[in-house]
């Protein structure tokens, strides 16, 4: 019998490729500011823009140990610390207004080094993907979403969803939870100090990729320290989990 024509010959879908050492990685989880986006930047850019109008320095050390954490009225603090270093600085109302202007103009719109790549490859491989953030959801989630990287996620977990930010480790719990994975089979990628305590007191093994802006954190505490995400392979991974 005479075999399919070429023209009939139909391909198979294409499937995440099984990898048994792969297959030992349930999840990664990434932090978001500092990791999937350099907002990091501009929020630190934006404060020191309008200190130093007034005459103010507003110093990388100063501002570093604010990185990984997050409270209601975070900017308020910046706000009415300006104007006790300096009568002319600006009404909490006109401050915030230019805070998010210039933050707006100077925040990134692609992902940070490597990211896009990386999930990527996750998701080719069939490894799941999340987002553990102690940011409030109505800033995490639309710029999520303005990356295009919304599908790449099966959760996405911010601070204002857990009973605790970090450096508790609710929000990494709670990402594991979501997508039905074990934690102590999960990786967790942060920039900060904070982020790097709660990952590991989720069980997961944690890399560490500094921002500018955190390199005078403690990171000693993450299973792995890279300067990018474009140097993490699917085995450098699955090494962490073996």
């Amino acid at each position: 019998m005479p075999g399919p024509s070429p023209g009939c010959l139909t391909k198979n879908p294409k499937r995440p490729r099984y990898d048994p050492l792969v297959s030992q990685v349930a999840a990664v989880v990434f932090d978001f500011d500092g990791v999937v986006l350099d907002s990091e930047t501009p929020e630190f850019e934006s404060h020191r823009r309008i200190y130093e109008r007034c005459g103010v320095a507003l110093t990388v050390d100063e501002w570093c140990n604010k990185i990984g954490v997050w409270a209601e009225g975070d900017d308020d603090r910046w706000a009415m610390q300006l104007r006790e270093r300096c009568t002319s600085a600006p009404e909490p109302e006109a401050y915030h207004a230019e805070k998010r202007r210039v933050f707006l103009e100077i925040l990134p719109r692609e992902p940070m080094r490597g990211i896009r790549e990386l999930l990527e490859t996750l998701t080719a491989a069939g490894v799941l993907a999340a987002i553990a953030s102690t940011s409030p959801a109505r800033w995490v989630v639309p710029a999520v979403e303005g990356l295009g990287l919304r599908p790449t996620f099966g959760a996405i977990v911010t601070g204002d969803e857990v009973a605790r930010r970090k450096p508790a480790p609710d929000v990494y719990l709670e990402a594991a939870r979501r997508l039905g994975v074990d934690p102590t089979r999960s990786i967790a990628i942060e920039d900060s100090g904070p982020g790097i305590t709660a990952a590991k007191a989720a069980g997961m093994k944690a890399i560490a990729i500094p921002h500018w802006l955190t390199e005078r954190h403690d990171l000693r505490a993450a299973d792995l320290r890279v300067t990018h995400a474009g140097e993490l392979t699917l085995d450098r991974l699955a090494a962490l989990v073996v």
